[in-house]
């Protein structure tokens, strides 16, 4: 709705809080959340919390307002819709409920470039998610000016409110609804934290588009030029860790734009998955989890309340949000030039993918509309094979527009600025999952780097028959077998059937994306025959 006054709603609710916290820095949110409990500090002083029974999203209780401005445009196939009057009621049932308790209020920004800025505050009766929510957005001043045109957003976030099925049109108790027409986001019945923080991502996914920006759910750094490089990469695949080089200052690790002027993070935090994190893997971010005002959520402490990174007994999505200014080398003002390479990662757990292929701007889309990961077989009984994973462009459930559109753009940006797209497959090799053995880091990052020095440029490739794109013969540093999978395999039989139901995989999973996309540059069926 054109016009709307954010700043009348928001001085609403902080008018009937009992108490207000007003852009509170650290050390008073830490000593808050301590005092409304269920937190408390590790050894090191960072700020533990627990997010009870929603350990990770609820995408099945999002919710767009579908009105004039959404009706049309937005992937309701992926979306839940709700409905104008429904959203108010929701939204005054919310604010009642605040009303009388102690809040909140952080003033932040989402976006690095100063032409695709939003102004953000975010409500909320809970210490720690606003320490949270000011770790992982743009604080204004450190480093980045709030620009005067920024589009003001308000996030209302009730985690102990349980809305009412039959009268807010949501599912369950649990409910997070964007008016993408007034950029409204109410968030109750969760205490989840990602929560906040995806769903600024969905506005810019939804507004940036039309702005001719590309939004992106990848991690990017910084070339010796200044030239960006894009990370691509579902949970697990290595995004965030490969991304971490201090020889390549990070631009940021999750939510970026792709504008006419380069790449900026929309974001001035990190959210790093700790499952098993260790010094010698990941120092940067271990030593982030060792810092005053780091959040760490659902890490179980030991008795001397030291982090017990490899207990997974609440969930393996432990996490850590802090700012990335804490890093060692970052990029200044978050930002970058028109991006020279671009990686789509995979963890193959089928064991055949090739560890590092070269891609055609027309496979890149492909591979992109794709998404694609495999999870290892589960520990239930009875399940011994990897399963498949596709999220249209490595977040399909933060793209309100149908993934098409994401797709026709990065075609235009690979076409305008010609940078070189590669899949890079962190996963299994000689073998699916349980008896293959997963890419060593080593020489992944020696692929990597190959990739983004240049050296492969002009080396002998050969030809994938059965997904077209060319895979380096041979890369310094890495044995050469490693390069041609099939080659890993005790069976070669047994890979070409492995490999005919992963290319029949990808081709069923493309079918939803219509005539429009292009289908004939992924797998071959028939080429995966022969």
């Amino acid at each position: 709705m054109p016009g709307f006054d954010h700043n009348h709603l928001r001085n609403r609710l902080a008018a009937a809080a009992s108490a207000l916290s007003d852009n509170a820095i650290a050390p008073a949110l830490v000593a808050a959340a301590i005092g409304q409990g269920g937190a408390r500090l590790t050894r090191d002083g960072a700020l533990v919390v627990e997010t009870g029974a929603f350990t990770g999203r609820s995408p099945k209780d999002k919710f767009i307002v579908r009105d004039h401005l959404t009706q049309d445009r937005v992937w309701w196939d992926n979306s839940g819709a709700i409905g104008p009057d429904q959203f108010d009621v929701l939204l005054g049932d919310i604010t009642a409920h605040l009303a009388g308790q102690a809040l909140c209020r952080q003033d932040l920004l989402a976006g690095a470039d100063p032409a695709h800025q939003y102004d953000v505050t975010v409500l909320t009766p809970s210490a720690w998610h606003a320490l949270f929510i000011r770790n992982l957005l743009i604080r204004p001043g450190e480093n980045i000016a709030r620009s005067e045109d920024a589009v003001p957003v308000t996030i209302i976030h009730a985690p102990l409110f349980q809305a009412d099925p039959a009268r807010h049109g949501c599912r369950s108790e649990t409910v997070i609804a964007l008016d993408m027409s007034r950029n409204i986001v109410l968030i109750a019945g969760t205490r989840y934290a990602g929560e906040i923080k995806k769903s600024v991502f969905s506005l810019f996914n939804f507004h940036a588009p039309g702005q001719g920006v590309l939004p992106m759910h990848c991690s990017a750094n910084l070339g010796p030029e200044g030239e960006a490089a894009l990370f691509f990469g579902l949970s697990g695949t290595g995004k965030t860790t490969l991304s971490n080089d201090s020889k390549r200052p990070l631009i940021g690790d999750d939510e970026h734009g792709w504008s006419d002027n380069g790449v900026f993070n929309l974001e001035g935090g990190c959210y790093a998955k700790t499952v098993n994190l260790s010094a010698k893997a990941e120092p940067e971010i271990f030593a982030a989890t060792r810092r005053f005002g780091t959040v760490l959520e659902n890490v179980v402490l030991d008795d001397a309340n030291a982090p017990l990174f490899e207990d997974v007994s609440l969930t393996e999505n432990t996490r850590a949000a802090y700012p990335i200014d804490v890093l060692p080398s970052i990029a200044r003002g978050s930002v970058g030039g028109t991006p020279k390479t671009v990686v789509f990662l995979t963890a193959d757990a089928f064991g055949v993918l090739p560890p590092l292929a070269r891609l055609s701007p027309d496979q890149a889309v492909y591979h992109f509309l794709s998404g694609y990961t495999a999870k290892v077989a589960g520990t239930e009984r009875g399940v011994t094979e990897p399963q498949a994973t596709f999220s249209a462009c490595f977040g399909a459930p933060f793209m309100p527009l149908h993934p098409t559109v994401y797709g026709q753009m990065l075609a235009e940006r690979l076409r305008k600025s010609g940078a070189q797209a590669w899949l890079l497959n962190t996963g299994w090799i000689g073998g699916a999952y349980g008896v293959g053995k997963r890419i060593d880091i080593a020489s992944t990052r020696r692929l990597l780097s190959a990739a983004l020095d240049g050296e492969l440029d002009n080396v002998d490739m050969r030809f994938d028959p059965l997904f077209g794109f060319e895979v380096p013969m041979s890369v310094p540093g890495v044995e050469e077998r490693l390069l041609d999978p099939r080659q890993c395999w005790a069976d070669g039989d047994a890979y070409d059937a492995q490999a005919a139901k992963l290319v029949s995989l990808f081709r069923r999973n493309f079918e939803k994306f219509g005539p429009e996309a292009n289908a004939a540059a992924g797998p071959s069926l028939q080429m995966a025959a022969e």
